[in-house]
């Protein structure tokens, strides 16, 4: 794995990838309302670049557990006009979607990566994607989102969560999406406890040299640093920096967080100090 190709760009692969957020919903868990407008969400956009993201991930609807549905017209209605907007910066974009009306929608504008958390289940979705220029970070999660936290269970969910994922990306090969634009994405948090979570931390280095992807980690702000910490959701800056380091020390090309600059800078120290 040197290269992901995304859409317009060839991202080398040969340092850990910051992932900025956008979230244009009034819901999400952690900045919901702040960007949900195009002026700024733009802005956002523009900071984080400055700040060293390496590509910004746009989502109209929250998957945080509980979150209300959202239709499909509003969600395309929320990330169209700022996908179209963020063109010009010449950075990667990302669609944060599991609808494929609205990936399709985000194709249409220019978009480089679809981000599923349904990891292209939707109807039509495979072909779809397979047929763009795109890459595709297919995603695990047990459950909906809705419920997906009220009694998650494994037997063993480092096996579990790899199995699904070898079968969305084989599933994703025999479609024609070539290996190097396939990202894979534990879904920490979706359908799991702390000790879930924590488990496939500890597995993550055993995870990707057995699925042979690029993977990506989203821990940042979320509940199981807060279990870890004791500290409500906009306290959690150190323990969302700290774990995009650990995430990069075991192997991760993509490490997906609201707080650009300090997880760059902390990986800035990390690799000249490793």
């Amino acid at each position: 794995m040197q290269t992901l190709q995304c859409g317009r760009f060839a991202l080398p692969l040969s340092r850990p990838l910051v992932m900025g957020i956008i979230n244009v919903t009034p819901d999400s868990f952690s900045d919901g309302g702040r960007y949900d407008s195009v002026a700024r969400a733009v802005s956002r956009a523009e900071r984080l670049v400055g700040d060293g993201a390496d590509m910004l991930d746009i989502g109209g609807e929250s998957t945080r557990p509980g979150a209300a549905l959202v239709t499909e017209d509003e969600e395309a209605r929320r990330v169209v006009p700022v996908l179209a907007a963020l063109q010009s910066l010449n950075v990667p974009l990302s669609v944060d979607t599991r609808r494929p009306a609205v990936m399709r929608a985000g194709l249409e504008v220019g978009i480089d990566l679809i981000n599923d958390v349904s990891a292209l289940e939707g109807e039509g979705a495979l072909p779809l994607v397979a047929a763009s220029g795109a890459a595709v970070c297919l995603m695990h999660k047990q459950g909906e989102p809705q419920s997906m936290q009220s009694e998650p269970h494994y037997d063993d969910v480092v096996a579990e969560v790899c199995a699904y994922l070898a079968g969305r990306r084989d599933a994703a090969l025999a479609c024609g999406i070539a290996a190097e634009r396939i990202v894979l994405d534990p879904g920490f948090g979706f359908g799991k406890l702390l000790e879930h979570n924590v488990a496939l931390f500890r597995a993550l280095p055993e995870i990707i040299a057995q699925l042979g992807c690029a993977l990506l980690v989203g821990v940042s702000r979320k509940t199981m640093l807060g279990q870890l910490t004791g500290r409500q959701v906009d306290e959690r800056l150190a323990a969302s920096v700290s774990a995009a380091v650990v995430a990069a020390q075991a192997g991760a090309h993509i490490v997906r967080v609201h707080d650009v600059r300090e997880t760059v800078d902390a990986l800035k120290v990390w690799a000249a100090l490793k």
